[in-house]
């Protein structure tokens, strides 16, 4: 292990797997309140009782029996999506566009028949892409149709924004954007781009793809960088909700943006994943202690967010820009 690019790391502030569990997840999300984000379903019926956007669920696969009878369900709707409640990174999703004949149009334009839709759902509810492998429940929903903003930096997939929160506290947002190597999905371990967003303005920084900083998508050519989210501070303020939401301190908030119902949660993360860091080319580490120093005299959210945005703003960012090929050489 190379003891002395650890120690540059730190300096820069960058948080590695190790202390994001110890300081962070093990300190701040207590074990029983897991259930609450793990299961989409869950999550989704608290944020509807705190009176929170969500995608509109259309229905639940919870019994191999029901499985013959949600077709009855698929055709009074155009399009839709079918994901288990207890997935994680994308897996298990399916994105349908529409309908021909007695099958089923994907995102990607190839059609599925009812016999494999059946067989998917069945091995959703087997656990194939649950956290676990255990049981699981497919969850028929509202497919989120994507805003202008995102038409010509998203190769056929719904980009999504996560923001980490510690404490009620915005500390750092990225938006995801799907390309066609991550197969329209906005995972970035599949191939999609993870581009930083300014906590303080809400505009786009640069990006990241596999192992390299971009400015342009490369599927469209188009530039990635000074994009103005819309309604950010309503997206900061869904975020810093998502404390009280849940009861946990660390956390990773999902939100997708809808053409017609703007912001909407998608799901709540207890374990968010820190290439956020390199997205932002700056690491965690001093604005979550940051937080941590003054987050008690915080009495309410327009006043976490206001901390959020006058502390982590671009142009409060470290000096020490995290180098890419630096981070993807450690297993730390």
């Amino acid at each position: 292990m190379n003891f002395r690019l650890i120690k540059r790391l730190r300096k820069m502030g960058v948080m590695g797997v190790n202390r994001r569990n110890t300081w962070y997840t093990l300190m701040y999300n207590p074990r029983r309140l897991y259930s609450l984000v793990d299961d989409k379903l869950l999550t989704k019926q608290l944020a509807i009782k705190a009176g929170i956007a969500v995608p509109e669920l259309y229905g639940i696969v919870a019994t191999h029996h029901q499985i013959r009878d949600m077709h009855t369900l698929f055709k009074q709707y155009p399009d839709f999506v079918i994901k288990p409640s207890h997935g994680s990174g994308g897996n298990g999703v399916l994105i349908m566009s529409g309908h021909y004949k007695d099958m089923y149009r994907k995102l990607n334009g190839l059609l599925m028949s009812k016999e494999e839709l059946n067989n998917h759902v069945s091995d959703i509810l087997s656990g194939i892409y649950s956290l676990g492998g255990q049981p699981d429940k497919a969850m028929i929903e509202y497919r989120v149709q994507l805003h202008p903003l995102f038409e010509n930096i998203s190769y056929q997939g719904m980009p999504d924004i996560r923001i980490v929160v510690l404490l009620g506290v915005p500390v750092m947002s990225m938006v995801r954007l799907p390309t066609r190597m991550s197969d329209g999905k906005a995972n970035l371990h599949r191939g999609a781009i993870g581009v930083g967003i300014d906590i303080a303005k809400g505009v786009t920084l640069t990006g990241v793809w596999k192992n390299d900083i971009i400015i342009e998508h490369p599927d469209t050519g188009i530039s990635v960088t000074d994009i103005k989210i819309p309604k950010w501070e309503i997206l900061l303020k869904l975020a810093s909700t998502c404390y009280e939401l849940t009861g946990l301190g660390y956390l990773g908030v999902d939100i997708v943006f809808d053409k017609e119902k703007g912001p909407l949660l998608l799901e709540v993360n207890a374990r968010p994943g820190l290439n956020i860091q390199i997205a932002n080319r700056t690491g965690l580490l001093q604005r979550l202690k940051l937080v941590e120093q003054h987050y008690r005299g915080l009495k309410n959210i327009d006043e976490r967010i206001s901390f959020a945005q006058k502390n982590f703003g671009a142009q409060n960012i470290s000096p020490h820009k995290i180098n890419i090929r630096t981070f993807f050489s450690m297993d730390w």
